[in-house]
């Protein structure tokens, strides 16, 4: 029999996948696979459950959370050497991983990328502030995930979000900053940069197509411009216009941003540290099953 345990965030989202535990054990056990059902019980459990995983050489490691949980299991992944494959059931508000892999918040078509899915191997970053699989971002709007209240996330859902970001839209911040893209540098004042590995951040749909796993980040970063801030956003969040007058994009390995602004870094949905950023890509570290229409973010395997 093969091995599978289940790493799930009883908090997460509703608590649906609590209450769905027998029909995804059941559906898993039809596979071929015991299960050992393990929930998280404090920060960071998620990362020290996947540890043990790995150790034991485990088959498959099923996840059920938010971006948050996934950012734990990503943090894992870098310090084994042997990663399981992932199966991602999200549960949380946003899930930008899930919806970029195009994996459902409904459970039965999660288990059906798991069960019918490609396995892929995404690249992962490194920061200053811990190991990320999507997202580092600083500036206007990106501590709204966490800091709308749980409780309101719950019952409220991504209107949640909204509610905090309606305080953001009078508060956009001054970041001075100096961005290194690989060989290229930018030095200026900032109201958001982000960095990239990731189509979909905070449910907006920021890069067309993008590359999951050639060993490069996309980084997006808009001017501060006084009364017309919210103007860029409205552009390229809403409007999904890619190349904004202005608005700087690079593509690299390596990302270096120095600040000295008081803001915290957002890192996959979570609060991190404010300061400087240093990024550097690790090429195909995350096995993570994908639907099958969004295999066309990863390279041929056969060809590369």
């Amino acid at each position: 029999m093969k091995t599978c345990v289940i790493i799930y965030n009883p908090k997460s989202g509703k608590e649906r996948f609590k209450k769905a535990l027998p029909t995804v054990v059941k559906r898993l056990e039809a596979l071929g696979f015991t299960c050992n059902i393990v929930p998280t019980e404090y920060a960071r459990h998620a990362t020290q459950l996947y540890k043990e995983a790995a150790y034991n050489k485990v088959d498959l490691v099923v996840v059920s959370g938010g971006d948050g949980t996934m950012n734990e299991i990503t943090n894992a992944v870098a310090k084994v050497k042997h990663a399981p494959p992932i199966g991602y059931i999200p549960s949380g508000t946003a899930c930008d991983l899930a919806h970029t892999l195009g994996i459902p918040k409904n459970i039965d078509k999660a288990l059906d990328v798991i069960e019918f899915g490609e396995l892929k191997q995404m690249d992962i970053a490194q920061s200053a502030q811990g190991y990320f699989a999507y997202v580092s971002a600083i500036g206007n709007y990106v501590d709204i995930s966490y800091k709308a209240n749980r409780i309101l996330k719950r019952y409220l859902g991504y209107a949640a979000y909204i509610i905090v970001g309606v305080r953001a839209f009078f508060t956009v911040p001054m970041i001075k900053a100096n961005i290194t893209v690989d060989q290229t540098s930018k030095r200026g004042v900032y109201s958001l940069i982000l960095i990239l590995n990731s189509r979909y951040v905070a449910g907006f749909d920021l890069i067309r197509k993008p590359k999951l796993d050639d060993g490069e980040l996309n980084v997006i970063a808009f001017p501060y411009v006084p009364l017309f801030n919210n103007v860029l956003f409205l552009l390229a969040f809403l409007l999904r216009i890619r190349k904004i007058p202005g608005v700087t994009y690079l593509k690299g390995r390596q990302v270096h941003v120095v600040t000295n602004h008081h803001r915290s870094w957002n890192v996959d949905g979570e609060g991190a540290n404010s300061g400087n950023q240093q990024v550097r890509i690790i090429k195909r570290a995350l096995p993570i099953y994908v639907h099958p229409k969004k295999t066309l973010y990863f390279a041929d395997e056969a060809s590369s």
